[in-house]
Order: structure tokens, then C-alpha cells, then sequence
């Protein structure tokens, strides 16, 4: 795997087109929810030091994650803001990790769309495009959530 892309460098800047394209799908993003005032997308952001695992999202949030161990709990995290209506809508960029246990617990159940995006990203500052795919997730409470599409009762799954 490239050293780049490692766990080791957390703070990855999604590339300005991409993130560009979402916000006028998804946005107009108020919020930044894990960002650096280097690679902020939006003007208002937390940063590590505000720690936005801490933080109350709200509004129309975008997120980048760090993509090493501590990506379940961001997933987590924005499930648990949406889900309690504190943030009306979380987007994100994420590597595709259709094998991992956070995939299935917080993408498969509530993400309310999974874009899958086409050959691989090339984030800001990169030397070369990332060595895994990525995918943008919405997070948004709507009456045909994927927890309804699969029969599931309210009770059988419930927030992190």
C-alpha cells in the first residue's frame, strides 16, 4: 500500500471539484465535522483540538473522516447526530470497507444513499490517486431508511 494513504496521515483534503459537486447535491454544507484549517471544506469546522466526537453537529454537515481506527466511531457518531435530529443531514467521503464490521453496522442500515464513486480518488496535495476506492454516504432520516427497506422493526436496531 502507498505510505500515503496509510493510517499514519490522517488529514487527507478532499479534492475541491468532488467536494464541490456534493455540496451543490447535498449542501449548502454548514459544517466541517472533523477538518483541519488546512483542509477545511466549509467555514465553520471543528478541528482535532475542538474534537468533533465531543461536539453537537447541526445543520447540513460534511465529513472527511481520518480513515484509520478511528473511523467506527465517526460512523458512529453521525449516525447518532442524525438519528437524534441534532444534524439534519451528514454527507461523507469514505473508503469502501464492504468487509469491515462498521460498514455493516452504521453504512448498511442507515445510510439513507451509497454513492459509489468511479475509479479513485485523488485528494489534495497527493502524489498519486488513493489505492482503495471511496464511496459518499448520506445520512438523512427519511421514512424509507434502509433499517424500513429491510423489514426490520425500530426496535431491533438501534442507534450506537
Amino acid at each position: 500500500m502507498n505510505v500515503h494513504f496509510s493510517s499514519k496521515k490522517h488529514d487527507w483534503a478532499t479534492p475541491w471539484p468532488l467536494f464541490r459537486e456534493l455540496d451543490a447535491r447535498f449542501g449548502p454544507f454548514e459544517l466541517d465535522v472533523c477538518a483541519t484549517a488546512q483542509n477545511a471544506r466549509c467555514k465553520n469546522f471543528f478541528s482535532p483540538e475542538d474534537d468533533g466526537l465531543r461536539q453537537v453537529w447541526h445543520g447540513v454537515c460534511w465529513m472527511n473522516p481520518p480513515y484509520g481506527r478511528a473511523l467506527p466511531r465517526w460512523m458512529s457518531k453521525a449516525v447518532t447526530e442524525v438519528w437524534t435530529e441534532r444534524a439534519r443531514r451528514v454527507v461523507c467521503l469514505v473508503p469502501v470497507r464492504t468487509d469491515t464490521a462498521w460498514w455493516h453496522r452504521y453504512v448498511l442500515p442507515f445510510a439513507a444513499e451509497i454513492q459509489y464513486l468511479r475509479g479513485r480518488v485523488r485528494f489534495e496535495g497527493a502524489a498519486s490517486s488513493a489505492p482503495f476506492p471511496s464511496a459518499v454516504l448520506l445520512f438523512e432520516k427519511r421514512p424509507y431508511s434502509a433499517k424500513v427497506l429491510c423489514g426490520l422493526p425500530a426496535e431491533t436496531i438501534s442507534c450506537p
